[in-house]
């Protein structure tokens, strides 16, 4: 691949974490006898009380994405594990079960991540008011789904890809000045509906707008591979080889399919000063190698929690300079807890050899989507501004 990119074989590193060492929680909340059975339960001091019936179990586990470590559970007389945790903060956990060594999830809760590896239940701490990504009593934007025959990406049934693509509210396709367009990629392991089925990308933008904290935007958000045999396990992230062959074709698919598209299908400016591109972890390595090798089209670039660990900057962006690229952001976020952070950090301090101008993020937090949520609501409101 032109941009000479590689990973490194830690595929923890793109795939949400799910369990952090912590102090010992309460005592678990066993349910009323004769109460409904409640699976996962918010309690008023923002603690949680999850529960999972086996009476032939001899272990049961909860991992939650923030934690570093999975919470053990105790049996009650009539087979129901439970317990309950430390207080969360407000926000969107994803959680599974791990019963005697094997996964599983939550049958008793619908509110699902979907995933192509793994998949995770949802539940919600709410705060005292409403959070960036609730459903509030504001003008919503729209959400579209595209399906279209691909000739680059490989392992799709029928060659079917797709992407989605947000407009805000009052999006008129017929309007005199185009909107300015944010090509938003997913992570690995996740589809296409990533950004919005956990990352409530819809619901941020929709409330970001109602308090004029950014400007009306369509946001694309594509299937981010190349290849599907991407996704068949951990084990692809040992092949250098395999890494950049996927990212090759998806950067291929994403500007020789997607953004003509979408440009041909939505009254988007096709000024590169109105085009940004970011995404999460391995997204973040795709939109930082795409932006930064095609600073013709992108003018705003950002990466959150990017799986750059093996980049070669050598090849990637060598020619880079802070006078051709001429960008107007250059944004890269990373939890401090997460095990990319000091790959992040080296990236930014390469950037520096050359003089590029960087915005350095870093934020509390792991390898989920609560720093990515948090990277959006930041990262957004600077886009297609005249700072």
């Amino acid at each position: 691949m032109k941009n000479g990119i590689v990973a490194l074989s830690l595929a923890m590193f793109c795939l949400p974490s799910l369990g952090m060492a912590q102090t010992t929680p309460p005592a678990p909340k066993p349910p009323v006898a004769g109460s409904p059975f409640h699976s996962v339960e918010v309690n008023s001091d923002r603690t949680i009380t999850f529960r999972y019936r086996d009476p032939a179990a001899t272990t049961v586990e909860v991992g939650i994405d923030v934690l570093g470590t999975p919470l053990a559970m105790q049996k009650d007389d009539e087979g129901v594990w439970s317990v309950t945790t430390q207080e969360f903060q407000p926000e969107i956990y994803a959680y599974h079960f791990t019963v005697d060594g094997i996964t599983r999830l939550d049958a008793g809760n619908p509110r699902m991540a979907p995933n192509l590896v793994g998949s995770s239940n949802l539940v919600e701490v709410p705060g005292d008011t409403s959070q960036p990504w609730d459903p509030t009593n504001i003008p919503h934007g729209v959400v579209h789904r595209h399906t279209y025959n691909t000739s680059v990406v490989l392992g799709l049934e029928n060659n079917q890809s797709e992407y989605y693509v947000y407009t805000p509210p009052n999006y008129d396709p017929k309007a005199k000045k185009p909107y300015p367009v944010l090509y938003l990629l997913h992570g690995w392991s996740d589809d296409a509906s990533g950004w919005t089925a956990v990352g409530q990308a819809h619901l941020i933008l929709d409330n970001l707008l109602a308090q004029g904290k950014i400007k009306p935007m369509v946001v694309v958000m594509p299937l981010g591979y190349g290849d599907m045999s991407f996704v068949r396990g951990h084990d692809v992230w040992n092949s250098p080889a395999t890494v950049d062959h996927n990212v090759s074709l998806f950067q291929q698919a994403l500007l020789t399919e997607v953004l003509p598209q979408v440009e041909s299908e939505y009254r988007v400016s096709r000024k590169r000063e109105d085009r940004a591109i970011a995404g999460l972890s391995m997204g973040g390595l795709e939109s930082l190698t795409t932006g930064l090798t095609h600073t013709d089209l992108f003018a705003w670039i950002g990466g959150f929690s990017s799986a750059i660990h093996n980049l070669d900057t050598n090849q990637a962006a060598a020619s880079l300079t802070p006078k051709t690229a001429n960008l107007r952001l250059l944004w890269i976020a990373c939890g401090v807890d997460d095990r990319l952070i000091t790959p992040n950090r080296q990236f930014i301090d390469w950037l520096k050899t050359k003089d590029m101008p960087v915005t350095q993020v870093e934020t509390p937090g792991r390898h989920t989507w609560s720093v990515w949520r948090d990277n959006l609501i930041h990262f957004t409101p600077l886009l297609f501004t005249d700072r």
